[in-house]
């Protein structure tokens, strides 16, 4: 075959869009709970629940068509107050949930965390929110902890995270591995609950971008970005309001073999990168909202 029909046949398919797509949505990661009370024994925040992590092949597009993207931000902390939910990723019709809020620290108080894609979790008797809120199959995500006395449960993941006990913070649920981009990349862990000043444990972020509980207000230990980590819970001797860590930003990316054309237009309110490996043409989605076709 000459070089000029190869050129020719290589052309050619660089024209056609893919059949079909892989796709990896993962909404943003919940903030951890503050505390609001002075007290000392007042309980440490939960953490914040995983965004939600959704994967899958085969999925089809067509030439001229546009899809939606969307990544979803971390859910901000709020001072002495239950963490800020994650906001939800998009591709196309598949949304993947931001992760649950952690519940508040405070005095003798049972507070619970927030459901979504994965549930932040509860302090004291206080209950972790639902995971897979809403529900998807398969599952996005999973509740997170109970909180235990005067420490919060950890936040949600692939796993539930765990609960709080006496002056012990939870772990956060650890997230899950995906080779989308061409290496093992671990999301959507779970943010881990903080004890109170008084206690000795706070719990840890579990892995794929789940910040750790503190009880040092000038170390908040946020969820990684463009992971969907949970935020970790909050405590604090001496200040009242103290707030917990944010959640770490979602991702969206898409993959299809590098026979296929690029992608034709991609909204200009998106930020992204373009990539190679084995094979395929990666599209990895970091911030933003728009269209994108083929």
């Amino acid at each position: 075959m000459s070089g000029i029909l190869q050129s020719l046949i290589a052309s050619y398919k660089g024209g056609v869009s893919p059949s079909s797509v892989t796709y990896l949505v993962v909404g943003g990661g919940g903030a951890g709970g503050g505390r609001v009370n002075i007290n000392q024994n007042s309980a440490g925040g939960g953490g914040g629940g995983a965004g939600g992590f959704r994967t899958a092949s085969g999925f089809s597009v067509t030439s001229g068509t546009n899809y939606t993207v969307t990544v979803g931000a971390g859910g901000a902390a709020v001072s002495g107050d239950t963490g800020s939910s994650g906001n939800s990723s998009v591709f196309s019709t598949i949304t993947s949930a931001g992760g649950g809020g952690g519940a508040r620290g405070e005095y003798n108080t049972n507070n619970n965390g927030v459901a979504g894609g994965s549930g932040g979790g509860g302090v004291r008797s206080g209950t972790g929110g639902a995971g897979n809120t809403p529900s998807t199959s398969p599952s996005q995500g999973s509740a997170g902890g109970n909180g235990g006395l005067g420490a919060g449960g950890g936040g949600g993941a692939n796993q539930s995270g765990s609960d709080g006990a006496s002056q012990t913070g939870g772990n956060g649920g650890n997230g899950t591995a995906s080779s989308i981009s061409g290496s093992s990349v671990t999301y959507a862990g779970g943010g881990g609950g903080a004890t109170s000043t008084n206690g000795t444990v706070n719990g840890n972020g579990g892995t794929g971008g789940g910040g750790n509980g503190t009880k040092d207000p000038t170390a908040r230990d946020d969820g990684d970005p463009n992971t969907g980590g949970g935020g970790g819970g909050g405590s604090c001797a001496t200040t009242s309001g103290t707030i917990g860590a944010n959640g770490g930003s979602g991702v969206v990316i898409i993959s299809y073999p590098s026979t296929n054309a690029d992608l034709a237009s991609i909204g200009a309110g998106l930020t992204y990168t373009k990539t190679t490996s084995g094979g395929n043409t990666i599209y990895r989605f970091t911030a933003g909202t728009g269209n994108i076709s083929w």
